[in-house]
């Protein structure tokens, strides 16, 4: 995708083979657009107009990749949208690992400030853990976790005497217990276990009920989780009282132990970077994804992880993917994946084109082809080393895949789970989010969205849109700020406290 293509006022023409531009502001009908062309209808900023005619089943073209196909005959300078433009069927040469090649590293690795484990592991942030292993006991660790809780407004701190711990914090779900055992189960105890030896965690006590599907007991030993790590249920305490009243104990006992850390200079080696978006518009695909695929290539060129996931935000553009596999069978994994979520789709009655919401539309995406193809620019450009499944532990250096919903809580809660101890979010409709253990870094794909929610927003990348810098200098800029954080900078959506409730293990499967 040429994302540095030059782009003429007041539209942005992303390649010469285009046959749609997107409106930089909003376009009143006989607008000029290009030599020639003018708007034949209103059309919102962020959206589509035609800059060649289209015959009806013609395909369209954006980042000079297939979009979708004409729905209706569209007239030069005509709005292009969900009225004029559909899905459609068209071939798709995966030439696996044609485009890879070696990665080039950097002579002089970055580094940051980050808290090495006893194990050898790097931490980014220093919590203490409240899993729980079933809904029933979501509301005992609740109030765990509520009495050692800061409040951001008020300045009341019950932690204020051990500095160097972030916080306690309470994971809760909604499952765990009618289910069957099988998949569904084995995904949740995954999700679990991938935080309870997450290294943003110094300790982890895991509160059950007693009689769930879900024993703590066979979840330890399937994962073999001893370190670090309290369990008790609350039949077995004597109640609801018995329980907190030991949960907090514990957590009085291990705070000290907890506080005892220091940052230290680590290799920039040590990050594993979440890339999500959400409440995507059309400028996602134009600032702020490829400004983040840019600050991927720097995490992957001094060594470090990121992980794209969102399969279904990735489907009709894993061609693309395919050929930058570094074997046939890593392209050929991405595949199935693609595979496997049509027939889980279809199954429950759904369509994955069915994927761009309301929030997208109205933001300029029609497609999933168009969601995708701006969605996967957040990895940049090196190879695609490993594709893994939901929570699956990250093990590979360099850009991983992991299968995950598009659904961003539910995303992001696999990715952490396999170990990515920060995460960048990129938005243009303006999702407020975080993921505790790992901070989250909010990027904004336009101005004015970064102005009006400055509060919640860490990156204006709208200043791409603007001519104030480019794609590469918009990523070193984010890069530069994943070190900051990564060492303890505050993120906007850390000074909110958000990250628990946006914990969401991935409910795959039926409710009996």
């Amino acid at each position: 995708m040429n994302v540095h293509a030059v782009t003429p006022q007041p539209v942005i023409w992303l390649h010469p083979n285009d046959s749609v531009v997107i409106a930089r502001a909003t376009l009143l009908p006989g607008t000029p657009i290009a030599d020639g062309i003018v708007a034949s209808d209103r059309i919102p900023a962020g959206h589509k107009v035609a800059v060649r005619p289209i015959v009806s089943g013609e395909e369209v073209r954006r980042y000079n990749q297939i979009i979708g196909f004409a729905t209706m005959p569209i007239a030069l300078g005509q709005h292009v949208h969900v009225h004029n433009l559909g899905m459609g069927e068209f071939a798709k040469d995966y030439a696996y690992g044609q485009d890879a090649t070696p990665t080039e590293y950097v002579d002089s690795p970055a580094t940051f400030k980050g808290i090495r484990r006893p194990d050898g592991r790097v931490a980014t942030r220093n919590y203490i853990g409240i899993l729980t292993s079933v809904n029933c006991s979501a509301h005992v660790a609740g109030l765990v976790a509520d009495a050692f809780k800061r409040h951001p407004f008020t300045g009341f701190d019950p932690l204020a005497d051990y500095p160097h711990v972030d916080g306690v914090v309470a994971l809760t779900h909604k499952t765990g217990c009618g289910m069957p055992e099988g998949e569904p189960l084995k995904l949740l105890r995954r999700t679990l276990a991938g935080y309870a030896r997450h290294p943003n965690f110094s300790h982890i006590v895991v509160l059950g009920l007693g009689c769930e599907v879900n024993q703590i007991g066979e979840m330890l030993r399937e994962h073999k989780l001893t370190d670090r790590i309290r369990n008790m249920d609350i039949q077995s305490m004597g109640g609801t009282r018995k329980t907190v009243e030991a949960g907090m104990a514990f957590v009085r006992e291990v705070l000290a132990e907890a506080n005892h850390v220091q940052r230290e200079t680590v290799p920039a080696s040590e990050l594993k970077v979440a890339l999500q978006c959400g409440g995507s518009d059309g400028y996602s695909g134009v600032s702020a994804n490829p400004a983040l695929g840019a600050a991927s290539d720097l995490v992957v060129r001094n060594g470090g992880t990121v992980i794209l996931s969102e399969t279904t935000e990735t489907y009709g553009a894993e061609h693309i993917f395919t050929r930058r596999a570094v074997s046939c069978e890593v392209g050929e994994k991405l595949v199935e994946l693609m595979r496997w979520w049509e027939e889980y789709t279809h199954k429950h009655g759904a369509e994955i084109n069915a994927n761009p919401s309301p929030g997208n539309k109205a933001g300029g995406l029609t497609t999933i082809l168009e969601k995708s193809l701006g969605a996967m620019a957040k990895a940049g450009s090196t190879n695609l080393v490993d594709v893994i499944k939901y929570a699956e532990p990250v093990t590979a250096r360099g850009f991983v895949f992991m299968d995950t919903p598009g659904f961003d809580p539910v995303s992001a809660t696999g990715q952490v789970a396999g170990g990515a101890n920060v995460v960048c979010f990129t938005t243009g409709r303006g999702s407020v989010f975080g993921c505790k253990p790992s901070p989250s870094i909010k990027i904004a794909t336009n101005t004015p969205l970064y102005r009006s929610m400055e509060e919640d927003m860490d990156v204006n990348c709208g200043t791409i849109l603007d001519g104030e810098e480019t794609v590469q200098e918009a990523g070193q800029r984010i890069f530069d700020l994943i070190l900051r954080v990564a060492s303890g900078e505050r993120t906007k959506s850390e000074l909110f406290d958000f990250g628990t409730d946006e914990f969401a293990p991935w409910p795959l499967g039926v409710t009996v």
